[in-house]
């Protein structure tokens, strides 16, 4: 597939750290803004009419002949351009080059749509530069508050209004798209999979039957500053010994819930060498196959962390930032897409642990996804992997399940 070769080569060395080898596609960032114009440009060799919504995210419309006005019940796929902190290749912009080649692969076949079709990429999905994930859609469902997002900040202090401003955006347009519902018919994402179960059944593309309920809380552990030479051990309100306790209790409290639960990101101050900390900011990321599963565990967390705090003499404060309910796919747009597939043979249908726009979308819009074999099973990492040969082939099944609604 020449067309998706071309595509992803364009895309390898946009935001690559030459260090480390992963991306640092944040939010606004140039990266971002380069990755923007490389969207409408290849949406505009394409015919596709191109327009950013009141909150950042990309479109790209494929219309019938004679079509007139807006589009309406189109069918859209799509995915995003960011990337967490070094973060691999594949992770959303491989849903966008195969939207494209998608594009491109149906209008080969000779299909003449009879209903409009888009490509989408949302903006700042991962959440890396201002903390909240998926800040285009849920701008654009409601489920983020204009006033919430906007007060977000970076780690350099920088709000994502005044990110906004900077880029040429006006920050007062921010809020729910009054045209999602009338405009999209289905959303469809292709993803790469975070995880190996394709690898392990050898086959290289399946459909997602749902999204595992997660959230994000903030610990902050807040301690006395002091000394670390000269204070006595039984002197110390070390808060990093009650965050060190905490790790311990979520790695646990996670394999008797048959869940996962991590610690990605840590603030401490005054975050000197020789400085016992006087704070620890630390980020709990928890996902379960279900609801209570997922309040049980995050309980069974907070509880022991804030036993072990009074032991060790530290104030402990624990803020849910947010939390995300179970997503179960539509069975009738997930039968059609396996309609779509089935020249392909028996399609799998699993679940997944990774949040997605088309989670946030699904409580306004029929959703679906797609996922490509990810053999490694690593992901936000510079050794997240796919072939490429698994790449054309989701580009092909992409395009199938294209050609099944608009032809």
């Amino acid at each position: 597939m020449d067309t998706f070769d071309a595509l992803w080569t364009a895309l390898l060395d946009v935001g690559r750290h030459p260090g480390t080898g992963g991306y640092r596609r944040f939010a606004w960032n140039d990266a971002d803004m380069t990755l923007r114009e490389w969207f409408r440009g290849e949406a505009g060799r394409r015919g596709m009419a191109v327009e950013e919504d009141r909150n950042g995210n990309l479109w790209a419309w494929w219309l019938p002949p004679g079509w007139s006005g807006d589009p309406r019940d189109a069918f859209v796929t799509g995915s995003h351009l960011d990337s967490v902190p070094d973060g691999g290749a594949f992770d959303g912009p491989l849903g966008v080059v195969s939207a494209f080649a998608a594009v491109d692969l149906v209008r080969a076949r000779g299909i003449v749509p009879t209903r409009p079709a888009g490509i989408a990429a949302f903006s700042d999905e991962e959440g890396a530069r201002f903390g909240v994930a998926c800040i285009g859609s849920q701008l654009s469902t409601g489920a983020l508050a204009p006033e919430r997002a906007l007060r977000l900040r970076d780690a350099d202090g920088i709000t994502l209004a005044e990110a906004l401003h900077a880029r040429g955006r006006d920050p007062r347009h921010l809020g729910p798209d009054p045209d999602l519902t009338r405009r999209v018919g289905v959303y469809v994402e292709l993803h790469v999979e975070q995880g190996r179960a394709l690898d392990l059944i050898d086959r290289p593309v399946a459909v997602a039957s749902s999204i595992w309920p997660h959230g994000r809380w903030l610990f902050t552990y807040t301690g006395e500053a002091n000394h670390a030479g000269a204070t006595r051990l039984i002197d110390r309100r070390d808060p990093m010994l009650t965050f060190a306790s905490t790790v311990h209790t979520a790695r646990e409290a996670a394999a008797l819930h048959e869940a996962v639960a991590t610690f990605g990101k840590v603030r401490v101050l005054p975050n000197g060498t020789n400085a016992i900390a006087s704070e620890v900011a630390a980020w709990l990321d928890a996902r379960a196959a279900d609801e209570p599963t997922l309040s049980a565990l995050v309980d069974r967390i907070t509880a022991e962390a804030r036993r072990q705090a009074e032991i060790d003499g530290i104030d402990l404060d624990v803020e849910t930032e947010s939390v995300t309910p179970i997503v179960e796919f539509p069975a009738d747009t997930r039968d059609r897409l396996c309609t779509a597939l089935a020249h392909l043979g028996d399609i799998p249908v699993q679940p997944t642990a990774a949040g997605h726009d088309a989670g946030i979308l699904s409580e306004k819009l029929p959703t679906a996804m797609l996922f490509v074999r990810n053999p490694t099973g690593i992901s936000h990492s510079p050794r997240e992997f796919a072939e490429i040969a698994d790449c054309h082939r989701g580009a092909q099944a992409l395009a199938d399940v294209m050609e099944e609604w608009i032809g």
